[in-house]
């Protein structure tokens, strides 16, 4: 790890189902998100992250698809999650 903002992890499983972005969304992130998201946004975003932990990273990334395809904002994404 050097001084990056962000780090995206790539997972083979997906791939190899040929599913993508094969992102890793529990192993991924961004350095100091706290400056970018309101106190709301961010604290929803902890509770994505903890739920999407405790999903495999198949059913996370197909969740995660499928709602943000739904959504217009992020803030609408996070809002659609029903995590707050």
């Amino acid at each position: 790890k050097g001084t990056g903002n962000s780090e995206l992890h790539l997972d083979r499983k997906l791939v190899e189902k040929r599913i993508w972005p094969a992102i890793d969304v529990s192993a991924s992130g961004t350095r100091r998100e706290e400056l970018l998201l309101d106190p709301k946004e961010l604290e929803l975003t902890y509770r994505l992250r903890k739920v999407l932990a405790d999903m495999n990273v198949v059913e996370a990334l197909e969740l995660l698809k499928n709602r943000l395809k739904k959504a217009k904002t992020n803030a609408e994404f996070l809002m659609t999650m029903n995590i707050g």
